[in-house]
């Protein structure tokens, strides 16, 4: 029974192996079939693939060589041009050449002739010097002249005339230049005038102050003069005190010591009590006042004109302009008008109109310097503006106004000629009598020193000179030139304010009596 089990279970176990080989070979068999149809697939496709890739290279080369032909025709289109144009700049070149050399033949055969005309010219011009020499000694000898003595002659007649032409012209240009710009300066000028109008107040070297009675000026004077005399030590100026009625005098030549002065006087007299202590107090305290008032003024005065970017120093110097004056001008009024006519002219000629209003306040800062007095105040002016970075075009029209120095930019005539008319408007400038009639003396002289001139007015406050010559000594052109010349002198020799017209009268004069 056992046996038997265990041969069915042998024969199961050798039925299954027996079985599974079998079912192996069949599953080999079909794997081996369907590779190889999946191989003869792969090959088919393999070949197929390959006659397209043969076919693509084909076309590509033919492209290729299609393209290379081309770009080989046309390189050698383009040498053939070259070429062309190589034997045609060859065959032009070997023209010029042929040209040249033709030229250059009939240059030559110029160049002989010109030798040989040249040759004949100095044969000519030695005949001529020879027959020119001989004519010079029969000239001489008929003439009695020698040919430096007529050479000369004829060099002083043509100087003569040619002074005579250049003075006819000269009046010509100046009458055609009045008749063109006479009317535009005028009118620039009267705008400017009109535009800009300040006040001028004259300052004298004596200030009046008024009291109430003659007892305060025993007061003033104290015991043995010793307040008087402490008041004059401590401000600088001379107390007058005389037998006029309620005042005193306070003479000086510095304006801020009289204001100083006059305002300690105020304030003592005020307060009731003067004595040697209480004035040196005072007197402090004054100085310290007139100095803010000075910073104040200067700080109103840019600011009014609009002036920017000023150094404090120069601000301070503008405020001590207040207390200065020139021919009884007051100098700040005068420098703030200079300013504003400076301001006005440059916008009527299209230039810069801030930098002439700074130049025309600035001008005249050299009149209110502490030191190098030695200076003309116009240089002294020019180098303060300097020391205080102000642009070169604002320190040149500083420094030129009076012709110290050269003109370099158009603003610097602007303020001298603002500068003129600012001091030559009537009442703006007073003049010692004496100095005024030794002006009016050598500006005569001046004239009276001219030969022909028989007599000559200064007329007009000596903004104008009269002149008459005697017509058998002085000619028409001669009186031009006498105008002329006369001017020169003026403006080099003497100094004035504005202009002087000068104005030469000749006349001829026929005289008969009917008897």
């Amino acid at each position: 029974m056992e046996e038997s089990i265990i041969y069915i279970v042998l024969a199961l176990i050798v039925g299954a192996v027996a079985s599974a080989l079998i079912t192996a070979t069949i599953l080999r068999k079909a794997v081996l079939k369907k590779s190889q149809l999946v191989l003869e697939e792969a090959r088919e496709k393999a070949e197929v693939l390959k006659k397209e890739k043969i076919l693509q290279a084909k076309e590509k080369f033919l492209q290729l060589k299609s393209e290379h032909e081309k770009a080989i025709n046309e390189k050698n289109q383009q040498v053939q041009k070259a070429e062309n144009r190589l034997q045609q700049k060859e065959q032009s070149f070997s023209q010029k050449m042929e040209e040249l050399q033709r030229k250059q033949k009939e240059y030559n055969v110029l160049k002989q002739n010109l030798s040989n005309q040249l040759e004949i010219l100095n044969k000519r011009q030695a005949e001529l010097d020879k027959m020119n020499e001989e004519r010079i000694k029969q000239l001489e000898t008929i003439s009695a002249m020698s040919a430096t003595e007529a050479k000369e002659q004829l060099i002083e007649s043509m100087r003569d005339e040619a002074n005579s032409e250049a003075m006819v012209l000269v009046r010509e240009i100046t009458d055609e230049a009045k008749l063109t710009a006479a009317t535009e300066a005028k009118k620039i000028v009267i705008e400017t005038i009109q535009r800009t109008a300040a006040e001028h107040a004259i300052e004298n070297t004596v200030t009046v102050f008024n009291i109430e009675s003659d007892e305060i000026k025993g007061r003033i004077i104290g015991r043995e003069g010793r307040n008087i005399r402490a008041l004059e030590a401590l401000t600088g100026i001379e107390i007058i005190i005389d037998d006029s009625p309620d005042a005193i005098l306070l003479s000086g030549f510095d304006p801020i010591r009289r204001e100083i002065a006059r305002l300690s006087l105020h304030k003592l007299v005020t307060d009731g009590r003067i004595h040697p202590a209480r004035i040196e107090e005072v007197v402090k305290k004054t100085e310290k006042q007139i100095e803010q008032e000075i910073l104040e003024t200067g700080k109103r005065t840019v600011i009014d004109l609009g002036i920017h970017n000023l150094h404090t120093d120069l601000i301070v110097m503008i405020g001590r302009m207040k207390y200065r004056s020139s021919y009884g001008q007051n100098l700040l009024a005068h420098s703030i008008e200079v300013a504003n006519l400076s301001a006005t002219m440059a916008s009527e000629l299209g230039l810069n109109t801030k930098a002439a209003k700074r130049a025309g306040m600035l001008h005249d800062i050299g009149k209110v310097a502490e030191n190098e007095a030695e200076l003309p105040h116009a240089l002294l002016g020019m180098k303060i503006a300097e020391k205080y970075k102000e642009k070169p075009d604002i320190c040149n029209a500083i420094g030129a106004h009076h012709d110290e120095i050269e003109m370099e930019t158009m603003i610097a005539p602007i303020v001298q000629v603002c500068d003129a008319i600012s001091g030559a408007r009537p009442g703006a400038r007073r003049e010692v009598v004496e100095a005024y009639i030794q002006r009016l003396k050598k500006l005569e002289d001046l004239a009276l020193s001219y030969p022909g001139v028989v007599k000559t007015y200064a007329i007009q406050a000596g903004r104008e000179l009269r002149v008459i010559v005697g017509a058998d000594r002085v000619t028409d052109t001669d009186a031009d030139k006498l105008a002329y010349d006369l001017s020169r002198k003026i403006q080099t020799e003497m100094t004035y304010p504005g202009q002087i017209k000068i104005t030469v009268i000749r006349e001829t004069r026929a005289i008969s009596y009917a008897k």
